[in-house]
């Protein structure tokens, strides 16, 4: 990732400030300082200025390994731009429920898992019950599988190398080549399905939100005896019609 250039009058300090958040984020969390500096394209010493900048603002701390990480005080940040976006995504997703009487989520991924940031239940007796702020993996949801399709597969590879990938139920993919084949029709197809591959009994289907500004995604779940293959044909162009919808909201609040 080279430095991005200074655009629009916007003070160039700043933006390789968060050019390093973004780089240690891209790295797992944490990083050496020449990694960071080769990565971001800057030299050795304005790298050191501004991570030491960082770490007094408390966004970045240094490791006993001597690496840089992410700092303690991006979790406030983190917490609070989440609840603002579940909060003006909701009217979107409870469309989706009275379109489909299924409960709608969105999800963002973050590190190694998926994070479920905003919900709107099904008013059906049997329902899901996967909350606000829960973490998944991304191997075996259909958030996840929407979230990690929009990645490169290197990046896929890493995350589940690092998370791993555990079986749920005997549909779950627990190989690294079976998941990046199943990416590429979700890419191709345009959605992700969940076949019952968390929980034995469900079916999901998902979309990536498009041009979020990091890897966001929407779904619709529920029992397999009402959310079956066929009510794809229903549900998916929904999913897709209200991920644009979205997509002009991510942008609307960007401009503010």
């Amino acid at each position: 990732m080279a430095a991005i250039p200074s655009q629009g009058g916007s003070v160039q300090s700043v933006d390789r400030a968060f050019d390093i958040l973004e780089i240690m984020a891209a790295a797992g969390g944490s990083i050496a300082l020449s990694e960071l500096a080769e990565t971001a394209g800057l030299p050795l010493p304005t790298i050191h200025r501004l991570t030491r900048s960082l770490v007094a603002r408390g966004y970045v701390r240094q490791l006993p390994s001597r690496k840089y990480a992410l700092g303690p005080k991006l979790i406030r940040l983190g917490e609070s731009a989440t609840q603002l976006i579940g909060a003006w995504s909701r009217p979107h997703l409870a469309d989706l429920v009275r379109a489909t009487g299924e409960t709608a989520n969105m999800a963002v991924i973050d590190g190694t898992a998926a994070v479920y940031v905003a919900q709107v239940p099904s008013e059906h007796s049997m329902r899901m019950f996967t909350e606000v702020g829960r973490r998944v993996y991304t191997h075996c949801t259909g958030v996840g599988k929407a979230l990690l399709a929009q990645l490169p597969d290197d990046a896929v590879r890493s995350i589940v190398a690092r998370a791993g990938m555990p079986r749920q139920t005997p549909n779950t993919l627990t190989d690294p080549d079976a998941l990046i084949t199943d990416l590429n029709v979700i890419r191709q197809r345009g959605y992700a399905i969940d076949e019952g591959e968390q929980e034995v009994g469900v079916r999901c289907f998902s979309v990536p939100v498009p041009n979020s500004p990091s890897p966001t995604a929407i779904s619709v779940s529920g029992p397999a005896a009402r959310v079956t293959l066929e009510s794809a044909d229903h549900i998916v162009p929904l999913l897709k019609r209200v991920a644009k919808e979205l997509s002009t909201e991510f942008d609307n609040n960007a401009a503010l």
